[in-house]
This record gives C-alpha cells, sequence and structure tokens, in this order.
C-alpha cells in the first residue's frame, strides 16, 4: 500500500498510536528504508550463511510489533529503535533454536576491545557468541536498566546520542557517560565467558 501524501509520517504515525491499524500501513513505506539499514546491521553481525534475509527480518519484526501494538512507542525513532529490539529478539531466539539444534556451536559474531560494540562492521580479532552478548545484556538490565536500554538504542537500534536522550528524556551528557560505562561493563562480562 502506498503511503498517503497527504499525511506526514509523523501524522501517521500518531495515528497509528491513536488505534488507527491502517496509519502503520501507509508509515511503514516511509520508514521502510531506514528498517532495512537497521535489519542489515544486525545480519551483518550474523554468520555468512543465516537464514533470514533482511526483507524476512523486517516482515517478523513488524508482526511481533502489530501483536504487541503501540502503547509504548513514543515518536518515529523510538518505532526504528522498538523494531530493532524486535528484529535482536529474533535473531536471539533464532540462535537458541539453532543451538538446541547443534548442541556444540552456536552464532558467533564480533567484539573489538577497543571499540567495545561501537562499530559492528569494524573487523575485530576476538570473536564472541551472540547469547553471551543477549545474557550480558540481561544482566546489565537487572543492574541498570537504563544503561541497558542505551545500549539496545544505541548498539541494536543504531541511533545516535541524541536520538537516543530523546527516546529515553535525558540528556546527551548522560547517554554518553552510560554508554562509555555500559559498553566497558558489557565487554568485561562476556569476555569472561569465553573460554
Amino acid at each position: 500500500m502506498s503511503a498517503n501524501p497527504s499525511y506526514t509520517a509523523t501524522e501517521l504515525f500518531y495515528r497509528w498510536r491513536a488505534g488507527n491499524e491502517d496509519a502503520l500501513n501507509e508509515f511503514l513505506p516511509m520508514v521502510y528504508e531506514e528498517l532495512r539499514r537497521v535489519a542489515r546491521r544486525h545480519l551483518q553481525r550474523e554468520r555468512a550463511n543465516h537464514t533470514l534475509q533482511t526483507t524476512a527480518l523486517i516482515h517478523e519484526a513488524y508482526l511481533r510489533l502489530v501483536d504487541q501494538g503501540p502503547k509504548n512507542v513514543q515518536n518515529r525513532a523510538h518505532f526504528v529503535a522498538v523494531t530493532s529490539m524486535l528484529m535482536r529478539q529474533i535473531l536471539v531466539d533464532h540462535a537458541r533454536e539453532r543451538l538446541a539444534k547443534k548442541r556444540n556451536g552456536g552464532r558467533r559474531v564480533e567484539l573489538s576491545e577497543n571499540v567495545a560494540m561501537a562499530n559492528p562492521a569494524e573487523p575485530s580479532a576476538q570473536e564472541i557468541d551472540v547469547l553471551a552478548i543477549d545474557r550480558a545484556l540481561t544482566r546489565l538490565a537487572s543492574l541498570d536498566p537504563q544503561r541497558a536500554r542505551i545500549v539496545e538504542l544505541r548498539y541494536f537500534g543504531g541511533l545516535s546520542i541524541r536520538e537516543t536522550s530523546d527516546v529515553l528524556g535525558i540528556s546527551d551528557a548522560t547517554v554518553k557517560r552510560a554508554w562509555s560505562t555500559a559498553r566497558a561493563w558489557l565487554y568485561r562480562e562476556i569476555k569472561s565467558e569465553i573460554p
């Protein structure tokens, strides 16, 4: 369905939040390229022969988003971040299923010590399991939910410092500090799991 040119993405987003399901169908094409970029970013970290493709990942995230509804989505940037987090959950679920089938394996992603999750596309000498990232992020969320949310928005959602601060309603400086300490904490946690 093509977007109605009489509505902006923001107007469609707010119509969807107000309960108009058709508005989501008009809004989605307006942010589809951005979602493709986020999905590609997630899939860059996956193994080369991953069975999910960019379009399938977007569509699965869309279905989960429709199921959960717009109740907690604040704005366009938050919509993209929530969709990105759903993509992450899909990939983690996929890894768990694959690991259950193949007990001695799992998916590997890269994390370099000097980057410490700042640029997942950068080559690294050290690989870690995507499930280890999920476990470490879950532990961080139990200790400091805000820092965990910042990691999800920045690393998985690809949001900038400014977008993250807008979504969370905190200052840019707070996001920068929390992002820095969270990356270091997660790196140590994940490194401790590597034999």
